[in-house]
């Protein structure tokens, strides 16, 4: 088989680096690819720029001084993302209690950004780098910009709810999954993953000079979908997308994860640190239908807020691209 993380390394100068090349080779679209990677932007078109500003939720992607990428989400009234010009995006919010965002915000930071609108199954992606940094926020400067499709994005709309006099979050950290964190990943049908390209002087050339970049992803399916194996370790079917492969990609290079889950009926939030695993073929990845390979997450720190947001939920209306989708066997 192809060694993953050098196949693609010759194909030229591309918008997409090695690991994301060779998943595309794998694929047999790195051709198709090529063609379109002039939808990754260094700047944001018009239409993006206003779609960040009318959210009142971001998810964002950091890497730590470990380089452990962490998934988070940070909150405000429409608005408190902003767009001076088309190569910044301004963002006024702090992270929220005992969020690994915290320690991770510094200047020249690399961050991933995920705009999504779950009612109107709208997304699109920002990563780039934290120009300035103060008590209000901060200031990205944007390196890349792109859409995503509506797949697998349940419909729900946000509400906020008054915070006003409520008690301090209550933290659990642990090496492990409790029940409490067992059961509302059990019943999810959402998640954001988030990861990273640190490049290598040898495999990337002048590339590898350079910093690394974040990335922050949404993941859907069926209830159950994430599959809990044991309090270490959880296996994720991986449905075929836009064959960007940024998160796969991603994985093959530096395969570390940070996942986040939202109880969007409580306001609980599980933040998680993960070694990743892609599990190709066989009997596991069969037994799931529409499932095109397996992740496996081996959890190395958890850490679950109780009630940490202030927004909730209505119910989900399921996205039609899961009617053909399996469910893990009983």
């Amino acid at each position: 088989m192809t060694n993953l993380e050098t196949a693609g390394a010759s194909a030229g100068k591309s918008v997409f680096h090695r690991g994301e090349l060779a998943l595309q080779q794998r694929a047999g679209v790195l051709e198709k690819m090529a063609a379109r990677s002039q939808v990754i932007r260094s700047a944001m078109p018009d239409q993006h720029r206003e779609f960040f500003s009318q959210l009142p939720f971001l998810i964002v992607g950091s890497v730590d001084r470990q380089q452990q990428p962490w998934a988070s989400i940070v909150i405000g009234e429409p608005g408190f993302v902003s767009s001076p010009d088309a190569e910044h995006l301004r963002i006024h919010a702090r992270a929220l209690a005992a969020d690994p965002l915290q320690q991770n915000l510094a200047g020249n930071a690399a961050i991933g950004l995920l705009g999504i609108e779950p009612h109107t199954r709208r997304r699109n992606r920002m990563n780039g780098r934290i120009e300035t940094l103060d008590t209000d926020g901060w200031t990205m400067k944007v390196e890349q910009s792109f859409g995503n499709c509506p797949k697998y994005i349940q419909a729900r709309r946000p509400g906020s709810v008054d915070s006003a006099g409520a008690a301090a979050p209550r933290v659990h950290r642990a090496s492990e999954l409790d029940g409490a964190m067992q059961r509302l990943i059990r019943a999810a049908d959402t998640f954001f993953i988030a990861t990273a390209f640190l490049p290598d002087p040898v495999a990337d050339g002048s590339a590898g000079e350079g910093g690394y970049g974040a990335d922050v992803s949404h993941r859907g399916g069926k209830p159950g979908f994430v599959r809990i194996d044991d309090a270490k370790t959880l296996t994720v079917p991986d449905f075929v997308g836009n064959f960007y492969f940024n998160t796969i990609g991603n994985l093959v290079v530096h395969p570390r994860a940070g996942l986040l889950f939202i109880d969007f009926a409580s306001g609980d939030l599980i933040y998680l640190a993960v070694s990743a695993e892609l599990i190709w073929d066989g009997s596991d990845v069969a037994s799931f239908a529409g499932a095109e390979r397996l992740l496996r997450f081996h959890v190395e720190q958890a850490i679950r807020v109780e009630a940490s947001l202030p927004l909730r939920w209505s119910e989900a209306e399921f996205s039609p691209a899961l009617a053909p989708m399996g469910s893990w066997p009983a």
